[in-house]
């Protein structure tokens, strides 16, 4: 078996109302060929059934005495970056050796996974970005103009104010070492929403940690809505500012 194969390797997915996209990107993130792969689900009481769904999934895909998919059930819907710390955290607690963060809408491709876990093994980074921003990466055809301008001027700004080399560094696609998870601390992460993907992979970096970066295709979500707010997006443009006065 190769080594890639044998990791353990925990694919960490919040979900708050994706009924309808949770069990095809479920159904692929199992599929993959990575014997030491689980996915946790992280849902925030969707009203839309989600949670109920991924726990008829997990039973579905459980078996044989190996746990493949599990359910975390949190009570109140306080930002993705509370959810992934949860997730995140309870997957270190259960021995995962690296960590995946990845939405349930489909807008991240799976197959990516195994090149991100293998660019991480030869490479021996603490973090692989699924970059948009590299050579061969790109954005969704049918995206707004005024959605692409937003997401480039984002990423602009943030690596502008703090100076990293990281071209996708607001990134929802990542794999994480364990090691890298534990010296960076979850638990003592300020943000609460979307930018928290900035701050772990500028604390990661700033820590002494190695990030690396492969291109994928960022596709358009197939069901729903997007859970971004005007909300997120302050706290998203306030905190590189933040980060920069303090000191790690």
């Amino acid at each position: 078996m190769a080594q890639s194969e044998a990791a353990r390797v925990t694919v960490v997915m919040p979900t708050y109302n994706e009924a309808a996209n949770l069990p095809g990107v479920a159904e692929a993130v199992l599929g993959l060929p990575l014997d030491g792969l689980q996915l946790k689900i992280v849902d925030d009481s969707s009203p839309d059934g989600t949670g109920r769904i991924a726990e008829e999934l997990a039973e579905k895909y459980n078996g044989d005495g190996r746990t493949r998919m599990s359910v975390l059930h949190r009570t109140e819907k306080d930002g993705l970056g509370r959810a992934y710390t949860a997730g995140m955290s309870a997957a270190l607690d259960e021995g995962a050796e690296y960590v995946v963060q990845m939405d349930a809408d489909g807008s991240h491709p799976v197959e990516a996974v195994p090149r991100m876990l293998r660019a991480a093994l030869d490479s021996g980074a603490g973090l692989v970005v699924g970059s948009r921003y590299v050579e061969g990466g790109s954005l969704d055809e049918e995206w707004a103009a005024h959605r692409v301008l937003l997401s480039r001027f984002a990423n602009r700004y943030a690596r502008a104010v703090l100076r990293t080399d990281i071209q996708d560094i607001t990134a929802g696609f990542n794999l994480w070492s364990a090691r890298t998870l534990r010296d960076v601390g979850l638990t003592s992460l300020d943000s609460a929403g979307y930018s928290f993907q900035v701050e772990l992979k500028y604390r990661a970096v700033r820590a002494g940690h190695t990030a690396v970066e492969i291109p994928i295709r960022f596709a358009e979500r197939t069901e729903g809505e997007s859970k971004m707010t005007l909300r997120t997006q302050l706290e998203s443009a306030v905190l590189p500012l933040r980060l920069r006065l303090k000191r790690y």
